[in-house]
């Protein structure tokens, strides 16, 4: 069946119980109609409709090739407005949740991109909170995880793997003493990403592969990566963050490597949406705009912030 069109006319034969009916919805002469469907009928080689000058009906082959009809004319036009929404220019406002640490990398290439598309809008919301994109009405969550964290009704695009890495200020580190192993963290106060008080573990994986697990009580608790970030410049302790976050004061000289031989298990930057299907031109046009800049790859990287 390569010629949707017949199986368009016969679709509105019977739709419209008659030829003269299909020709008036169609504005198509009715001689036309019923010969692209007398043509149908001998490539297919069955009888699709009984008719005369006094009755007209749907044989029940007809009725089965109707309803296939009506599903490929569906498909067909469905094609058609994904190419539509393809070519569509990106415009409206789309909200995104963005964590502390990667709003500085976006920060350089927003303002081109957004001169890209002069009739979008962004929302960016900076929190290192789980957001719930359908209750909140966010469109994309930029997520930094040890597991990919959705819902099964979410779309995941992956960035990018990397570690977490044990950071402090210079001068903390003055004071306290550069920690020869894992074991000396016991010692001092810690900063860390948790949502309720009490002992935290931060496991930790050298070069080898050997893994070594940090039992503590924090200092300072946060799920906020911006609070751990300051409250670390500030020497209030020993953080344990994606290195994202602490890119810049790493560059800058404010913060420190501690146990540089030691990361965090692979951790991973993700992007979180509701369902590809139906996606609109803009919120398509930010997953991608995103899924690049974010890319440690990226030239967006490798800039000084």
């Amino acid at each position: 069946m390569r010629d949707l069109n017949d199986l368009n006319f016969f679709a509105a034969v019977v739709a419209n119980e008659g030829f003269s009916a299909a020709s008036r919805a169609l504005a198509v002469p009715k001689s036309r109609i019923s010969r692209r469907v007398a043509a149908l009928e001998t490539r297919l080689g069955v009888r699709l409709l009984e008719r005369s000058s006094r009755r007209f009906s749907v044989t029940d082959v007809g009725r089965d090739v109707y309803r296939h009809a009506r599903a490929a004319l569906a498909e067909a036009e469905a094609i058609e407005d994904v190419v539509d929404r393809l070519k569509a220019e990106p415009q409206g406002l789309v909200r995104v949740s963005c964590p502390m640490g990667a709003d500085r990398i976006l920060a350089l290439e927003l303002p081109a991109f957004l001169e890209r598309y002069p009739r979008l809008r962004i929302q960016l919301t900076i929190t290192s909170r789980r957001v719930d994109l359908i209750e909140e009405g966010v469109d994309i969550a930029i997520r930094a995880r040890d597991k990919l964290d959705t819902d099964a009704d979410m779309q995941v695009k992956i960035i990018s793997r990397s570690g977490r890495l044990l950071v402090a200020s210079p001068a903390f580190l003055e004071k306290h003493g550069r920690p020869a192993t894992p074991q000396d963290l016991a010692a001092l106060p810690t900063l860390s990403q948790v949502d309720r008080a009490g002992v935290d573990h931060w496991p930790l994986v050298d070069a080898a592969g050997d893994e070594h697990v940090i039992a503590h009580e924090p200092r300072v608790g946060s799920t906020e990566f911006g609070v751990l970030r300051q409250c670390a410049i500030a020497g209030i302790g020993v953080a344990f963050l994606p290195e994202f976050v602490c890119r810049e004061p790493l560059a800058e000289g404010r913060l420190e490597r501690v146990l540089p031989d030691w990361t965090g298990r692979e951790g991973i930057l993700h992007l979180v949406f509701t369902s590809r299907r139906g996606l609109l031109p803009s919120v398509r046009a930010v997953i991608d705009f995103l899924a690049d800049v974010l890319d440690p790859r990226s030239v967006s990287w490798q800039a000084p912030l």
